[in-house]
């Protein structure tokens, strides 16, 4: 089952879930360092980024794991308060600088292509002081980070990635309160920080396309997270239409204003609107963009980026008592089938991450796709041996191999979560989903790789995995 030839093969990371370092060298606090000293059992056993991985002192030991697995692609994060302490090109933090040029840098040398996402979730303090993204002027703030980015880096980095996971930002930090700056704001929050998202990612795709794209050649996108949904009763057209409903408000929310039409899908307006009058609201929840805004976000994409992780099956649910939050606009039970192997909220569903992407392929167009995030965690006790887990990442490779071949899917490239265990957000520690051990009780946070990333650097130097479909 061998690859189309120039397939890229990566692992991902992000910033505050692996650099440590979190006060060193003049950076500037972000959310999650806020959120995490606050305490408050909002995170497992109250742990923090504070030290992590240790890459911002530890980045050679991150280039031997790349190298140990001969990545082709390797995507990681800036992050945004060490380049710019208080979010602002007010200062500009040298130190950050020449931190990621050496990544940069180090990864050309050794053939390695850097795909390289401004934002995954760790907001400068300073700008969620001001509002954050659920004020309008972190659109203005976000485009002159990314021109900053785009000019100090751009000459290198090829492959852009604005914002991660949008979607489940916006709805588990400003809907939920989950993630920081930990305030709920249901049925409003998540719909007006995914439309201040929407924009920031089209102004910066713009700023790219008029003052950079012509010398510097690179591509930009958004990565949207996508589980996929089959109806809990396939013979049920209430159960089809939650199922229909469940994609529209998590993967076309995001996709179709971008990649089709500047707008929402119809069923989210026509959902959220109906909801928003049965409670009161003298219009609807979520916002409107102007004729003008639409003609701005369409075509702001230059490849799909989309991260799958697991599946789900749906079923009708009437939201009868009228309640709010983003879950009951779209009056969906969410439920899993018995015969799933279950890895805590994951469920390993090899066979969904194909038709997600036959979907995309269908519903836009044929775009060149790139998976930038999908992998499967260990609990403690964890094992190096890790063979259960190499299962399912085997077996969602040769669900990749018949998108390709079968369904003409044009998938491009993939990225596993991720290189090393580490910040999991809420999870802390708890939940491994490296290729690499990192031992958090050590103070040298040795690297030791697990089955997992032995297979995957097979599956690499052979372009695919032995054997036919």
């Amino acid at each position: 089952m061998a690859f189309p030839a120039g397939f890229g093969w990566g692992a991902a990371s992000s910033a505050y879930q692996v650099e440590g370092g979190w006060d060193a060298d003049g950076k500037g606090p972000c959310v999650w360092d806020t959120f995490t000293h606050q305490g408050g059992d909002r995170i497992f056993k109250n742990q923090t980024g504070d030290v992590a991985c240790g890459s911002y002192t530890l980045w050679e030991e991150d280039l031997k794991c790349i190298k140990q697995l001969a990545l082709t692609h390797y995507r990681f994060s800036l992050s945004w308060s060490r380049l710019l302490p208080d979010g602002t090109t007010g200062f500009i933090n040298q130190k950050g600088i020449d931190y990621y040029n050496k990544i940069i840098d180090d990864l050309l040398a050794n053939g390695v292509i850097p795909i390289v996402t401004l934002y995954h979730f760790d907001l400068p303090q300073a700008l969620e002081d001001q509002g954050g993204w659920l004020s309008e002027a972190i659109i203005e703030s976000f485009d002159k980070y990314a021109q900053f980015c785009f000019s100090t880096f751009g000459d290198r980095v090829k492959q852009w990635i604005t914002i991660n996971e949008p979607n489940c930002l916006a709805l588990i930090a400003y809907d939920l309160g989950l993630f920081p700056p930990g305030v709920p704001h249901l049925g409003t929050g998540g719909y007006q920080a995914a439309h201040n998202m929407i924009k920031a990612h089209a102004r910066s795709w713009h700023s790219y396309d008029s003052l950079f794209r012509k010398e510097q050649k690179g591509m930009v996108s958004l990565s949207i997270f996508a589980g996929w949904v089959e109806p809990a009763d396939p013979n049920s057209v209430s159960d089809q239409e939650a199922a229909k409903r469940a994609i529209a408000f998590c993967l076309d929310f995001f996709a179709k204003p971008i990649f089709i039409d500047g707008d929402y899908p119809e069923v989210v307006k026509s959902q959220v609107a109906s909801m928003s009058k049965k409670q009161g609201y003298p219009s609807s929840r979520l916002p409107e963009f102007t004729e003008e805004e639409k003609r701005m976000i369409k075509g702001t994409a230059d490849f799909f980026a989309v991260q799958y992780y697991t599946s789900r099956l749906v079923k009708y649910q009437e939201n009868k008592k009228g309640e709010l939050g983003v879950f009951q606009d779209v009056e969906t039970e969410i439920l899993t089938d018995p015969s799933w192997i279950s890895l805590y909220w994951l469920y390993v569903v090899p066979w969904g991450i194909r038709k997600l992407l036959k979907y995309i392929k269908d519903t836009y167009n044929n775009p060149v796709i790139y998976i930038t995030e999908n992998g499967f965690p260990q609990r403690d006790p964890v094992s190096l041996d890790d063979t259960q887990r190499w299962e399912s990442y085997r077996e969602t490779f040769q669900e990749l191999f018949k998108a390709i071949q079968l369904d003409k899917v044009n998938l491009k490239g993939y990225c596993a979560w991720s290189l090393l265990d580490s910040f999991e957000w809420n999870e802390g520690y708890s939940s491994r989903f490296g290729l690499f051990h990192v031992d958090f009780e050590d103070p040298a946070r040795p690297r030791v790789p697990y089955t997992s990333a032995k297979e995957y650097a097979k599956i690499i130097r052979n372009n695919g995995l032995e054997g036919n479909l």
